[in-house]
């Protein structure tokens, strides 16, 4: 048997397998309760309101008491990001693009309850507990398709670049309507003004079409739109398993 290799001490940290200070009183705080502040911070006023400072306020300590277990604010962050994603949907039984559809669906509606997730800073691949257990739940579902060990990985990889724009523009977007929503009404009129139809003819059929409107681009309806971009997604991973068995 090969020698076990040590764990980085990020992924440790992760797996509650980071041993606890020996020097100083007798701790008062566990991780989970510190992150469980951390997150209803951020939930609450977004990402940049996230400090020790501020955390330890919300749970009555000291921030000296916050350090005894998160070193610093970038673990804190680390931590959040594994903590916001929770449990992956059971996937049993289900075919691997019915199974998909859900997974993406269902991380999607996890991620807009937290929507500061996508602004974390990336380091790596995924590596703690939670988020290596949704990224098993969609390797999983591609089990009995054609493809190799890494294609799917290389689909599973794909379709979290899918979801992580989701939610990111649906946020920046959900925001600035709120702010302003005479502005996505008049863009059709706007862009009528400044498209040539030489210059652009694709888009100036569009904007004749009527489709940047103003009742479709005010109702338009991004859960819809991210079930359509899935399905096409979808479609092309499909599509590539039929020439992989062929």
């Amino acid at each position: 048997m090969p020698d076990s290799v040590p764990l980085p001490d990020e992924v440790a940290l992760l797996w509650g397998r980071r041993e606890a200070p020996r020097r100083g009183p007798k701790a008062t705080l566990t991780i989970d309760e510190i992150v469980r502040a951390a997150v209803g911070v951020a939930d609450a006023d977004g990402l940049a309101a996230v400090s020790m400072a501020k955390v330890a306020a919300e749970l009555g300590r000291s921030t000296m008491a916050l350090y005894r277990h998160v070193r610093s604010k970038d673990e804190l962050l680390m931590l959040m990001g594994d903590a916001a994603v929770a449990t992956p949907p059971d996937l049993s039984g289900a075919d691997w693009r019915t199974g998909l559809t859900t997974w993406a669906l269902s991380i999607v509606e996890t991620l807009r309850e937290h929507s500061w997730f996508t602004q974390l800073p990336l380091s790596g691949p995924p590596v703690g507990p939670n988020n290596l257990a949704w990224f098993e739940s969609a390797l999983r579902a591609l089990t009995d398709t054609p493809l190799a060990e890494l294609e799917k990985v290389g689909v599973v990889q794909n379709l979290i670049t899918l979801v992580h724009g989701e939610v990111r523009l649906g946020r920046e977007l959900q925001r600035s309507f709120d702010e302003d929503p005479a502005k996505f009404g008049r863009y059709g009129e706007v862009l009528a003004e400044l498209i040539d139809p030489v210059r652009f003819p694709a888009l100036s059929r569009v904007v004749s079409s009527g489709a940047f409107s103003e009742p479709e681009m005010i109702n338009q309806d991004l859960a819809e739109d991210f079930r359509f971009g899935l399905s096409l997604f979808l479609d092309g991973v499909e599509a590539y398993m039929q020439r992989r068995a062929g």
